[in-house]
């Protein structure tokens, strides 16, 4: 069937072009080791999340609809579900926490792009199960899945998260990655692949109002639950817009009031998003651009031995990728939730526990009389030296005055911990699966998962190490 000049020339064409002209081989050895790290990573995220509220109430609600027997949800309560409902609960779980890793970019007019691994992940255990697809396969509609929505995400205006629009691109633009990494699963062709794309356009979703409330790792779950369900719809022959992103009153218009073609255009894959701007891999269960200001504060409790007691007042400055209007908006947490989106919450947990685990970003510790007294010595307020540096950049500068009257000042260093520049290692990654595994998966479980995705390329097929985290 020939293609009409604006699809030909369109970015739904350049990225469905690309999609499925890639297969393994082309896929660099530096992106396939990093993939290797995201998918331990993302299974960590969904073993811990899995334990959490919002997961089993998906997996309530799917014992009560029933259906047919398809692929298997991760983690605690595991059930043999429908494709996209397994792409559904699994995505919950991957963002339950908000642990899973995340894009940056290191443009000035925005920050964080998206969470980049759960949604095609989700999909890709869904569909891969179903499909028994060799690990070859699944590593490629992974990456494949990560590039798309991160190359859309560095297109579209920032005005679509950043700016007053206010949608979490980790919904409105993660069903794009989910969708491609399910169709190029299943096989679709370039047509069915467009109308998958168009498809997706209109099923996108997503607010970042729910920040701090359950609806935010549901905008991940109908991400993932979404792009399989378009997959699986293009493939029984329904159809959709050929230019979905690109034409009037298409995705990058309603969504973004535009988009930068430049960004797409002849860039995909050059270079890879998952090498450049990269990923990352969160040490700590909450918003990364609060990762630094932990880290800085730790740095300053340790150097100087301040004990919670001696604590007279903190001061953060940052910068407006951070806090209001960043995600880093709630000034006082009073729950586990909230707590992943408080500075005030971030810099209490460190003076008290010299930490911010599981244990710490937990209703019991958020609510615990000390903790919320520690928070009330807390401001953070925005720099406008950092603000003036752009948004690409995370920058925290805090000032610890003790009751005695001593203030004490620590910086952030520029190349973060987790970060593509001072990326977790292999190992450190596989310690975090130990730990979010931990009351899920019995030890012989996590270490046999962990001995196969080391050498994940190499494997036939998913059973063998979908049995390992099923629980």
């Amino acid at each position: 069937m020939a293609l009409d000049q604006t699809a030909k020339n369109g970015v739904t064409h350049e990225l469905v072009k690309f999609a499925l002209d890639t297969n393994y081989a082309d896929l660099p050895g530096e992106a396939i080791e990093i993939a290797k790290r995201c998918i331990v990573d993302g299974t960590a995220c969904m073993m811990a999340g899995s334990k959490e509220p919002a997961p089993g109430i998906l997996r309530k609600l799917a014992r009560q609809v029933g259906g047919a027997e398809e692929a298997r949800t991760l983690g605690k309560n595991s059930m043999r579900v429908p494709l996209h409902v397994a792409a559904q609960i699994n995505g919950m779980s991957g963002h339950a926490l908000d642990f899973d890793d995340t894009a940056l970019s290191e443009e000035k007019d925005r920050s964080v792009l998206i969470h980049p691994t759960i949604q095609p992940l989700s999909a890709c255990f869904a569909v891969g199960e179903h499909l028994n697809v060799s690990a070859e396969e699944f590593l490629t509609a992974f990456v494949l899945g990560f590039e798309v929505q991160v190359k859309i995400a560095e297109a579209i205006n920032a005005d679509h998260f950043t700016g007053g629009r206010g949608f979490h691109t980790s919904g409105t633009i993660g069903i794009f990655g989910a969708t491609i990494a399910a169709g190029k699963l299943l096989g679709l062709d370039y047509k069915q692949m467009s109308n998958a794309m168009g498809m997706a356009s209109t099923m996108s979703a997503g607010v970042g109002a729910n920040h701090g409330t359950m609806s935010k790792p549901l905008n991940m779950s109908r991400a993932a639950e979404n792009g399989v369900t378009a997959a699986r719809f293009a493939s029984l022959g329904m159809d959709g817009p050929a230019h979905a992103l690109e034409a009037g009153r298409g995705f990058f218009e309603a969504f973004g009031g535009g988009y930068d073609p430049t960004k797409i255009i002849a860039r995909m894959g050059d270079p890879w998003a998952i090498i450049y701007p990269g990923t990352s891999i969160k040490p700590y269960p909450s918003g990364v651009v609060g990762h630094p200001g932990m880290d800085t504060m730790k740095k300053l409790v340790e150097k100087h031995d301040i004990k919670p007691e001696d604590v007279e007042k903190i001061e953060v400055r940052t910068g407006a990728n951070v806090i209001t209007p960043g995600p880093l908006r709630i000034p006082h947490a009073n729950n586990e939730l909230e707590a992943k989106f408080c500075v005030a919450f971030q810099m209490a947990a460190i003076v008290l526990r010299r930490k911010a685990g599981l244990a710490e970003f937990s209703d019991a510790f958020v609510q615990s009389p000390e903790c919320q007294e520690m928070q009330t010595r807390v401001k953070a307020e925005l720099d406008p030296e950092i603000v003036e540096m752009g948004k690409g950049v995370i920058v925290a500068r805090i000032t610890l005055t003790t009751k005695d009257g001593h203030t004490y000042f620590e910086q952030s260093d520029p190349h973060y911990r987790g970060g593509p520049k001072n990326p977790l290692t292999y190992e450190e990654v596989s310690d975090k699966f130990r730990d979010a595994s931990a009351g899920v998966l019995s030890e012989e479980k996590m270490e046999a998962f962990l001995k196969l995705a080391r050498d994940f390329e190499t494997l036939p097929g998913l059973s063998d190490i979908m049995d390992t985290v099923s629980a």
